[in-house]
């Protein structure tokens, strides 16, 4: 399954933000969608919030099966399915469903546990979802990979799943990911980006990001930020320049091209583009101008 997978999804994707999802219209999701697809890309993925998250977000199935319906070849991936809102029976019949309705399509992301001891709680739910799988009737199989960041994370990716799906890290992390899951699992890393020159206006949207909550002490990311080699200096107060440059690929379309590339060479198999941008539109805009250096569209 994971070799079948890495051929269908090629080198690059599209990962979008639930918050830019839950603003836009059916209608207009179709149409940028259709845009993603003819561009090359080889997937498209989405984030599904936790429960009780400020932004809130689209329910993950409907919105991939969105995804699924409005276009013809493309891969489509959840960036998370999110484990707090749903049990393992509705999360392995819903990408189930999907698997069925759309052959070699699907990928089923997964992640976003919580409690005092996570990753116990995600080893419980994945065995939980195989009980299911065994016991319903047979369904087409499914890719299935792990928002891991650590190296918990990745032994537990490696041994249950077919892969990782981390967000949000600098390139020195696929390459641990790698190291970690060995060559018969996907590394499929998410790559903020956005197409601005201006060096404060480039970072000053990934620290919107981090202060929105992804660089709070206590996050998962801060954590392995340090466990990256990253200190004080560059976690506290707006985080340090070198922080934020090594998540966010910004500048011209060949500097952004050239990080999204440093993931391949680090291990990734695939790589998600993540366009800030103000709107769905603008975001497959970005997308437009990257295609030529790396799908030749």
């Amino acid at each position: 399954m994971v070799t079948e997978t890495r051929r269908r999804l090629g080198r690059y994707g599209v990962w979008l933000a639930a918050a830019t999802l839950l603003a836009t219209p059916v209608a207009v999701q179709r149409r940028q969608f259709d845009r993603i697809e003819r561009l090359g890309y080889g997937s498209l993925w989405g984030a599904e919030p936790p429960a009780g998250a400020p932004t809130g977000g689209r329910e993950a199935f409907t919105q991939h099966a969105l995804m699924l319906a409005a276009t013809e070849r493309i891969v489509v991936g959840t960036g998370i399915a999110n484990v707090t809102v749903r049990e393992p029976a509705t999360m392995h019949t819903g990408a189930a469903t999907l698997a069925e309705a759309y052959p070699d399509r699907f990928v089923l992301g997964l992640g976003g546990q919580q409690g005092s001891r996570p990753l116990t709680a995600l080893g419980d739910y994945l065995r939980a979802v195989d009980d299911v799988a065994a016991w319903l009737l047979p369904a087409p199989r499914y890719p299935r990979v792990l928002a891991a960041l650590g190296p918990r994370a990745h032994r537990l990716a490696r041994d249950h799943a077919d892969g990782v799906h981390p967000f949000l890290q600098p390139v020195a992390h696929t390459a641990a990911a790698r190291a970690a899951v060995g060559p018969d699992r996907l590394v499929i890393p998410h790559q903020a980006v956005t197409l601005e020159a201006d060096p404060a206006t480039a970072r000053g949207r990934l620290r919107a990001v981090f202060n929105a909550g992804a660089g709070a002490a206590e996050s998962p990311y801060t954590s392995n930020y340090r466990r990256l080699g990253y200190g004080d200096a560059d976690l506290s107060g707006a985080r340090s320049d070198r922080l934020v440059d090594d998540i966010l690929a910004w500048g011209d379309e060949a500097a952004v091209a050239a990080r999204l590339g440093a993931h391949l060479t680090a291990g990734a198999d695939h790589v998600l583009v993540h366009p800030f941008a103000a709107d769905l539109p603008a975001a497959v805009d970005q997308l437009e101008r990257l295609a030529p250096l790396l799908t030749g569209n």
